[in-house]
This record gives structure tokens, C-alpha cells and sequence, in this order.
């Protein structure tokens, strides 16, 4: 990833996205020749000169303190994601590497647990890149078989954008995948050379017509919570209330939950998937948790 170029195009559609009104800025009399805020009215907000702003904007700067990047933020009216993505392209933290990791995802065999015990709900764990690292059965019967495909093809943004499926099965298609493309957006800015990303986006600009667009917007998302809806060839539509958790002791894997309102419709629906799926039990050896997962 080119990194002046990232800082140009963040900084530049962030300040285009603001008008001078919501800044707080008084009507001066000019002719607005772009939209959004002007550089030099973007310096003035963040306490710093038109020159050092304009030098910033296209890269030309070496990494500025953080007190300027809080600074920025406040000026372009940034909101939590696109403040962490600011930080992410303008500082090099002390002690960090940027470079792509190269050590394979791996799920601990109590996470797994986790999922067989979550086998009530739809659940899954997400990697770099959105990777699909484990899902259980009800995840993979309301989303997709990500266990059947090979490990290297599992990845929540590559189903939404490129299964033809996603765009039947996924209520509100458009604004689920814009934000998909939108968490991918953050990840570049943490990890900018990661190969597999680029050839993720690589694959998505040339397979999605939607995802140029969307990529190009530069806008950035870290989900934590928010509502989905599916609509199910056997069930139907079902509603759920998502919430999204850091893995304790690796903030690089998210642990995702489709929670349902208890007595609902969607509810009912779970309960029959849930039947569907469930193989009946069979006397037998255990199976090792750590056994079941490929690295990605």
C-alpha cells in the first residue's frame, strides 16, 4: 500500500465529507471551489499553519506528533474508527513493525469449546482480513459451509461480495457489504503490507463491481454491534442482534454473535435450523477441539 497516497485520500475525502457549517465555521464571504472544508480552514480547526496542513495532505510530511493527529481528528469531526485509521497512517508507534504478519491464525482449542457450547446461536471467529478462523454448525447453516471450502477461501468479505448467495440470503445486501469493505479499509491502515490483504482487494476490484466504489471512499468501520437480517431457503427471514468481542489475549481475532430475542419468530426459526443440523449423537471417541481448525 502506498502510504502517501492512503494519507492523501483519507485526509482529502474526510475534509471534503465536512461542511463549514458543521465544523463550526463562519460564512466568510468566498466562492467554495471544492466541497467540504478548504486546507486552509481544515489548518486553522487543528491549530496548525496552511503550509505544514497542505504538506501533510499530500504526504510530503514526515510522521507528525500525536497531539496533531488528535488535533485532525477534532478538526474533521472524526469519529472513533476513522480516528484510530488516522492514527494508524500518520504514526509509527514506538517498538512497532509495520510490516504483513506472517505467523498462520490459529484458534485455541477453548475457543472452540466456546463455539460447541454457543451451538444455540449462530457464532463465529473472525481473523486478519475478515478470515472465517472457526464458525459453529448454526453460523454455517444461516451465512455458509465455510468448513467445506478450502481454508485459504474463508473469509467473511469475500462471501458477501462474491457468493451470489450472500446477495439473496443477506437482508440489506448493499449497506452490509459497504461496511465489510469498509472494516477491510481499517485493516490496510494497521497493516499495510500485508501481502494476502492486497491480494484480497486485488481479487475484489476485479471479481465486485461494487467494491472499487466502496473502496475508494476510504471509509472505515470497526464493528462491535449492530442488527442482521437473513432470509433462510428453509425458514425464512430471521432477525438477529450481533455483538462482536476481542479475543482475550489476541486482539487480532473478534468472537462474533448472532444473539435472538427469546419467544420471537426468529427464535423459532433457530430452534428448527438448529434441529436440521445437529447430527444425532452417535457413541464414540472425542474429538480433540484443537484437531478441527486450519490455520489461515
Amino acid at each position: 500500500m502506498d502510504r502517501s497516497k492512503e494519507i492523501s485520500d483519507f485526509l482529502r475525502t474526510r475534509r471534503a465529507a465536512i461542511s463549514p457549517e458543521r465544523a463550526g465555521l463562519a460564512p466568510d464571504g468566498r466562492a467554495r471551489r471544492v466541497p467540504g472544508l478548504r486546507r486552509d480552514e481544515v489548518a486553522r480547526l487543528a491549530g496548525v499553519s496552511t503550509e505544514y496542513y497542505t504538506r501533510l495532505e499530500q504526504g510530503r510530511l514526515g510522521n507528525p506528533s500525536p497531539q496533531v493527529v488528535e488535533a485532525l481528528s477534532r478538526a474533521l469531526r472524526l469519529d472513533t474508527s476513522e480516528a484510530e485509521h488516522l492514527g494508524d497512517l500518520l504514526l509509527t508507534r514506538p517498538g512497532s513493525v509495520r510490516r504483513a504478519p506472517i505467523r498462520p491464525q490459529r484458534v485455541r482449542p477453548g475457543l472452540f469449546l466456546m463455539l460447541e457450547t454457543l451451538d444455540h446461536v449462530p457464532a463465529f471467529i473472525l481473523g486478519r482480513r475478515t478470515d472465517v478462523l472457526a464458525s459453529n454448525r448454526l453460523a454455517r447453516a444461516v451465512l455458509t459451509d465455510f468448513e467445506a471450502l478450502p481454508a485459504q477461501r474463508r473469509n467473511l468479505a469475500r462471501y458477501y461480495l462474491l457468493d451470489p448467495q450472500a446477495r439473496e440470503r443477506v437482508g440489506d445486501w448493499e449497506r452490509i457489504a459497504a461496511e465489510t469493505v469498509a472494516i477491510l479499509r481499517l485493516e490496510a491502515g494497521r497493516h499495510p503490507d500485508d501481502r494476502r490483504l492486497a491480494e484480497l482487494v486485488g481479487e475484489l476490484t476485479l471479481l465486485s463491481p461494487e467494491f472499487p466504489g466502496w473502496w475508494n471512499d476510504h471509509k472505515v468501520l470497526r464493528r462491535t454491534h449492530g442488527a442482521k437480517r437473513y432470509a433462510h431457503p428453509l425458514v425464512g427471514e430471521m432477525d438477529f442482534a450481533y455483538e462482536s468481542f476481542q479475543v482475550p489475549g489476541d486482539a487480532e481475532q473478534t468472537l462474533c454473535v448472532y444473539n435472538v430475542e427469546p419467544g420471537s419468530r426468529t427464535a423459532e426459526a433457530v430452534r428448527l435450523l438448529r434441529s436440521w443440523v445437529t447430527p444425532p449423537t452417535v457413541p464414540g471417541p472425542a474429538v480433540e477441539p484443537a484437531a478441527r481448525g486450519d490455520a489461515v
